[in-house]
């Protein structure tokens, strides 16, 4: 089979990393790959170094006859079976591709949990019967995506998944980098600057942490984004210089875990099943997360791994991280879940196979 990822912006997110793990366990094997973006980014790089050929597509909004043409030609003159894309923009230009090119099909991901308006239910209802399946990451976004004017028997939910290693972390040197003492209470995020992940929310559940924490603690945020000195100001203003460390981008993100107590994800809004949270888990963190997107997929009574609280309850979510603090067990039975979620539910060779049979049954080899 010939799969042809389609992707705007090939930077260096989750969605990047489902890309690329795709080509890297299937590539030359089951599928034969390539590659069309539009903003080249790491991905873009990476799959350069994979030998993938790449193609560079301008796509200025979902409806770009021009792009949906030019995408036509490359997929014919590349005999591809199927066009695999991962946001609503790259999916319409997909499937109008097929006015020029029917025969490579279009599969969709959906990476988002976003409910739209009227005009994308209405376009939904247009474009998507032409999708051959859309791929929902969490059970949230396949009922955004119903809500949004997508028929439910199109859609199949196939959950992110991380590598599966038995092995015990790696020593972590994050501690004496950043001169915290061994007893030191460490809570990691890895997330980006932006409005959807909810860091204002966090510092404040953090100042509302410190009113009753018994032990010394530190947050430490590893990231960037537009929002990063507003967040400064807003630690600063609350007085926690002390207790949050903005680490800004960083790329031991695995040694900045293994360092850790526990991991939390405040997000907001249009989180899908986060990469960065089942990083987290296959490091053997207890989870304190919100109630959004796809998060009450990971953390719920059956993977019994964390705490989950609803967005915007600053006393609920420092609740649960003063627990931990306290409660040794807790955090061992958490830990040890989240670890045994990373085999089962989300173990990145079971999901990735599932998605290799999506591809079969389109391309009609099952």
């Amino acid at each position: 089979m010939r799969i042809l990822y389609l992707i705007n912006h090939a930077g260096k997110a989750g969605t990047e990393k489902y890309i690329y793990n795709l080509v890297k366990r299937f590539g030359g094997k089951e599928t034969e790959c390539y590659f069309a973006f539009n903003e080249p980014g790491l991905l873009s790089e990476q799959m350069d170094d994979l030998g993938v050929p790449c193609f560079q597509l301008e796509m200025k909004n979902p409806f770009d006859l021009g792009a949906a043409k030019k995408l036509a030609a490359i997929c014919k003159a590349n005999h591809i079976d199927i066009i695999h894309s991962h946001y609503p923009r790259e999916n319409y230009i997909a499937v109008l591709s097929r006015l020029f090119y029917p025969r490579a099909k279009a599969l969709y991901t959906c990476h988002l949990t976003l409910k739209t308006g009227a005009l994308w239910w209405f376009t939904n209802k247009l474009i998507t019967p032409h999708n051959a399946k859309i791929i929902a990451v969490c059970n949230n976004a396949k009922e955004l995506l119903v809500s949004n004017g997508v028929n439910p028997g199109k859609i199949d939910v196939i959950f992110n998944g991380i590598p599966y290693d038995d092995k015990p972390n790696a020593p972590s040197t994050i501690r004496e980098e950043l001169g915290l003492a061994p007893d030191t209470f460490v809570i990691s995020i890895l997330a980006r600057y932006h409005m959807s992940k909810g860091l204002d929310f966090l510092v404040d559940s953090i100042a509302a942490l410190d009113k009753k924490i018994e032990r010394d603690y530190v947050l430490l945020i590893a990231g960037d984004g537009e929002y990063f000195e507003d967040i400064k100001a807003q630690i600063a203003r609350l007085g926690l210089e002390k207790h949050i460390r903005q680490l800004g981008f960083r790329s031991d993100t695995e040694n900045i875990l293994a360092g850790s107590d526990v991991y939390v994800n405040s997000s907001k809004c249009y989180e899908a099943l986060s990469f960065a949270i089942l990083e987290a888990m296959a490091h053997s963190l207890p989870l304190v997360v919100t109630a959004a997107g796809g998060n009450g997929d990971i953390v719920n009574s059956t993977t019994d791994c964390g705490f989950i609280v609803p967005y915007g309850d600053t006393e609920a979510f420092a609740d649960a991280l003063n627990t931990l603090s306290r409660d040794q067990a807790l955090r061992r039975r958490f830990a040890a879940n989240a670890k045994k979620a990373t085999e089962t539910t989300f173990n990145l060779e079971k999901v990735l196979l599932q998605t290799l049979d999506e591809y079969k049954r389109i391309a009609g080899e099952t």
